[in-house]
């Protein structure tokens, strides 16, 4: 059974659609990426999950059953558009976000200690938050998030702002909280982000889901008959009627080779044409990036949408 599930979700403002019967599944102790172009619907749909805002109609399930308000002690929630009380001090201000979500006082600065320890900020605990970064306020806002150990942690654009030691800190964490058994559900740009951490996505675009499932066999699905040979020595590969040579590299005393072969001949027979001009130490498809597959997958929907 999937922790979260939405089943044809459909919200209208005015005269824009923003999601029209979007399905969504994730599974439990996942980490589950929502993409897609900006306006395409998905902060949208993570504000409905957060009772926000109401779907038009279709419903959204927590553990399979519906959503409802007593769901929300167990969300955490990370808008894109931080904010924080500016005139506040840090730590008075995170002991109060964690007491709105159930923490008591003495548990509440308990669990921030540890925090604020392991993100090196303890020494702001007595500033005011406009004293900080920007980078400083949002692991204020990161750690008040995940503080009361929440089920779902849902992520709006989490490494926006961030430089790439803190980037890699959060995505550090974000693995160990899947890991002890939370389920993370963020949205991002950043394609890099999602090979590295996900397990599955869905990808929105103009308010539909037009994409979902595992991100290996997304990968797989789309690889469009590429394969990457890597010989043992310098061998030269020339195009010819079934394959088209598209890159080649030598590096460290084997060659590596990028081809596409023809759509009247497959994978196996090409290998068997290959073994003849030297030692082949891999043959592999040449999965295209979550990047590639964005790309191709919204321009196809796009394309067939003004059709």
């Amino acid at each position: 059974m999937p922790l979260l599930q939405t089943e044809s979700v459909v919200k209208q403002f005015s005269n824009h659609l923003a999601l029209d019967k979007v399905n969504m599944s994730v599974p439990k102790q996942s980490i589950y990426g929502l993409l897609g172009p900006n306006g395409a619907g998905k902060t949208t749909l993570l504000r409905i999950i957060n009772q926000i805002t109401a779907p038009d109609s279709g419903s959204v399930y927590f553990e399979g059953k519906k959503l409802n308000p007593s769901n929300l002690v167990m969300i955490g929630y990370l808008p894109e558009e931080r904010g924080l009380y500016k005139k506040m001090k840090v730590g008075e201000q995170a002991i109060y976000l964690a007491q709105l979500k159930g923490l008591t006082r003495s548990e509440s600065i308990k669990r921030l200690k540890h925090w604020f320890t392991k993100f090196e900020i303890i020494d702001w605990w007595d500033k005011k938050v406009e004293e900080l970064s920007k980078g400083m306020q949002q692991k204020i806002q990161f750690v008040s998030t995940v503080l009361h150990k929440p089920k779902l942690l849902i992520f709006d654009e989490p490494f926006s702002g961030f430089d790439p030691i803190n980037t890699n800190l959060l995505k550090e964490e974000i693995i160990k909280l899947r890991d002890e058994g939370a389920t993370i559900l963020f949205s991002t740009h950043n394609m890099g982000s999602v090979e590295e951490l996900c397990d599955h996505i869905t990808l929105i675009d103009n308010a539909s889901a037009i994409l979902e499932g595992s991100v290996d066999e997304i990968r797989k699905e789309w690889a469009a008959d590429e394969y990457q040979v890597r010989f043992e020595g310098d061998v030269e590969l020339k195009s010819n009627h079934n394959y088209e040579v598209l890159e080649s590299s030598a590096i460290n005393g084997h060659s590596n080779i990028t081809i596409k072969i023809s759509g009247e001949i497959a994978g196996n027979d090409i290998l068997e044409q290959l073994i003849s001009l030297g030692r082949i130490v891999s043959f592999n498809p040449a999965l295209p990036s979550m990047n590639e597959i964005f790309i191709r997958v919204v321009e196809a929907h796009n394309t067939s949408t003004n059709n």
